[in-house]
Order: structure tokens, then sequence, then C-alpha cells
């Protein structure tokens, strides 16, 4: 890795991109966790009130969004599904609808970090109008978030494959 000027700005893209689709020592990535599900797996829950992989596929796209917002001071309520942090899933479960929602988590992703690599480092320490939690917590704290999710996927997914 190469970094810039602005090492710290670099250095959460990097950490940023390994927990979501870059290749790293600690293993599965979230995208990574995601790749070749089939509709059983997808909807499969341990329990009647736990989500299922899809929801929470959802949900680490809506926290991608969240973050997005805070960074630019963007409009609340802007986020394509509802309701917020484990939106809905379709009334039509297809793989074809998986696909739409999973390219939602891509398209966030990438979105947060364009935003990520224009962000001026000198604003890293500092935190939103409306939060106590500086940027670069927050920026840290969605690698992490993808990373918890993706280790809560691969349990689910041998967790579903055993009971089948």
């Amino acid at each position: 890795m190469v970094l810039s000027k602005n090492n710290r700005i670099d250095l959460l893209i990097e950490i940023y991109d390994q927990g979501y689709n870059k290749r790293a020592w600690h293993g599965t990535n979230l995208s990574g966790s995601l790749k070749g599900l089939k509709l059983p797996e997808l909807l499969y829950r341990p329990h009647p009130k736990r989500h299922n992989i899809w929801e929470i596929t959802l949900h680490c796209a809506y926290w991608k969004y969240v973050v997005l917002r805070r960074m630019v001071a963007g409009e609340k309520g802007s986020f394509p599904r509802k309701p917020s942090n484990f939106p809905a899933l379709p009334n039509d479960k297809t793989l074809k609808n998986w696909k739409v929602d999973l390219d939602l988590l891509d398209e966030y992703h990438f979105k947060l970090r364009d935003v990520m690599s224009a962000f001026p480092e000198s604003k890293l320490y500092k935190a939103p109008e409306d939060s106590k939690v500086s940027y670069i917590q927050t920026l840290y704290g969605i690698s992490s978030h993808d990373l918890y999710h993706a280790g809560q996927i691969q349990l689910l997914k041998k967790m579903s494959r055993q009971k089948n």
C-alpha cells in the first residue's frame, strides 16, 4: 500500500476496503461472505426473532448510508428502503431481488469510499454537529461493523447448511 500526503485517509480507506471487498490477512470480508448464496441460506433464521443474511445485508447498506449522510451533512430519511436500520425484505423474495439489494450494498460502499477519499484530513477528529462521535471513529467503526456482520453471516451460513 502506498500512502499519499493524506496518510490517515489512505489508511482508513485501506481498512474500509479490507472489511468489505479487499483481500486481507483476517479472512473473509463482508462481500466475500455474501458470494454464491442460495435463497434458503439468505432466508435462514436460527430463531424466529433473529435476522437472516438478507436482512443483515440491507442493515449493512443502511449503515453505510448513515455514515455517508453524516460525512456530507445529508438529509435524513433518504435511504431508498424502509424502515431504517433493518429495512424490510421485498415481498417477492427471489435471487433477482437479492441481487438488487446486494447491488445497493455495493453502491453505498463506493459512495462512502468516494466521500472518504475527498474528505479533509484536518476534520477527521471533529464530530458532525448532530454527533459526539468524531469522523475518524465513525469511519473505523463502519469498517468494524462490516467485519462483525461478515463473521455473523459466516456463522449463519454454516448453521443453515447443517440444518439442511
